[in-house]
């Protein structure tokens, strides 16, 4: 659900966006979904304590920046329009962020001894999906909102980052 708001969040804040752009936000997110959750499994309980603890911290400050940042610039720039473009740096560094706890599920799997591939192929899918049905939803509230919202959909933008970003924090 991580992924599917900050899927939100990109489509109506970014410019121009298109399906392809979807797409990639798709592969990025339901790829690090995936890849998280196996790489959890793998480190297995020796490790689990140490790891969530940290990992929790640099998803939120992840997202806080980005957050912070998309709120700046919005302000930084109100005389003129604000123009966020699609940037694979970016889209790699949100997947990174909201896909930290999908390794801590990878972790409770090897906990309980669970079977990791269907799990993980399965998560990796839903989110891909709902990623790019994200960034089309977005895009679709953009085109709605933003002749009334105009540039505030940045600072709006920020904020749920910033506020996933402390969710992240406080494990919900």
């Amino acid at each position: 659900m991580d992924a599917f708001s900050v899927s939100i969040t990109k489509g109506f804040t970014q410019k121009h966006i298109t399906h392809i752009h979807a797409l990639w936000y798709g592969i990025f997110f339901g790829f690090f979904q995936f890849a998280m959750t196996v790489l959890g499994y793998f480190c297995g309980s020796s490790v689990s304590s140490y790891i969530s603890s940290i990992a929790t911290w640099i998803g939120f400050l992840l997202l806080l920046f980005i957050g912070l940042n998309m709120i700046r610039e919005s302000l930084s720039n109100s005389e003129e329009e604000v123009v966020d473009t699609f940037s694979f740096k970016e889209v790699f560094i949100l997947a990174i962020a909201t896909s930290i706890d999908a390794f801590a599920v990878g972790l409770s799997f090897a906990l309980i001894n669970m079977e990791i591939l269907i799990p993980s192929i399965i998560i990796g899918i839903t989110s891909f999906i709902l990623s790019i049905f994200g960034v089309i939803l977005g895009s679709k509230l953009e085109a709605h909102l933003g002749k009334y919202l105009g540039d505030k959909l940045e600072i709006i933008g920020g904020v749920v980052l910033v506020i996933l970003g402390i969710k992240i924090l406080l494990g919900f």
